[in-house]
């Protein structure tokens, strides 16, 4: 068997567990259509269905399916033959017996079970109540099929039914966890510290075109000033020099005498 198939059907029956409480071991109510189809195509139900499954399948019929199947001749003898191997649940038809279809309907209404049958008619009413499960088989290879458009919308309803209060829980849960809300069932409030506005960063902003102009000839006049001061402490730093005065010859040989 295929790995995809495989998966398929665990995903199916997955689904019937999560949304419809379908519980290990599963099982499977055959009717006699089903064990016809199986004659057919030359294959065992109990081996072909656990692997198929892969788990815990427990394979059930009804007195009605049986005495049905009985009624209908040689037509059906090997398919008689069949469904009297599997185990006979009670259907509650005990005495007052009904048609299959009928005693399949009536099982289907508080238990959970998967339905294994060929009768077209029978899958048609079924698809149409939420949760009901079918297998059928096509040629020799069983098939699980797909939650019906009933089983889906009843699914989606519930989910959004139970969503909003779901949502509530964790909220709640969430504020207990971080301390925001007390076991009372009293939300804390916690005060807090309310801070001014900041200035912005001077890195971040930047300046104007007029500021640069004005910083540009700031800068020019000190740098003015600067040598300015630096020429006058140089003045005043700086001794002045001594003038010498020459003394005519005439004048040195009078002082002379």
């Amino acid at each position: 068997m295929k790995i995809s198939r495989l998966k398929k059907s665990h995903k199916i029956l997955q689904y019937f567990a999560t949304n419809f409480n379908y519980r290990e071991p599963y099982q499977v109510l055959i009717d006699a259509t089903f064990c016809q189809a199986a004659l057919q195509n030359k294959i065992i139900i109990e081996e072909q269905l656990k692997k198929y499954f892969q788990t815990q399948i427990k394979l059930l019929t009804t007195q009605c399916i049986i005495l049905e199947a009985e009624s209908l001749g040689a037509p059906l003898t090997g398919a008689t033959k069949i469904v009297k191997k599997f185990h006979v649940h009670k259907c509650g038809h005990e005495g007052k017996p009904v048609t299959a279809a009928e005693c399949i309907k009536s099982m289907t209404k508080d238990s959970r079970y998967i339905v294994a049958t060929q009768d077209r008619t029978l899958q048609d009413r079924l698809r149409k109540v939420p949760g009901r499960c079918l297998l059928y088989l096509h040629k020799a290879t069983p098939v699980l099929e797909e939650p019906s458009n009933a089983s889906k919308k009843y699914v989606s309803k519930k989910s959004k039914d139970l969503l909003p209060a779901k949502i509530g829980e964790k909220i709640d849960h969430m504020k207990q966890t971080q301390g925001l809300k007390s076991s009372t069932g009293k939300e804390e409030t916690s005060k807090k510290k309310h801070k001014g506005p900041k200035n912005p960063n001077p890195l971040s902003c930047k300046k104007s075109k007029k500021q640069k102009v004005q910083t540009t000839q700031s800068v020019h006049k000190n740098d003015k000033n600067t040598k300015l001061n630096l020429n006058a402490k140089s003045k005043t730093l700086m001794k002045p020099k001594r003038k010498r005065i020459k003394i005519p010859n005439h004048v040195k040989e009078i002082v002379k005498k």
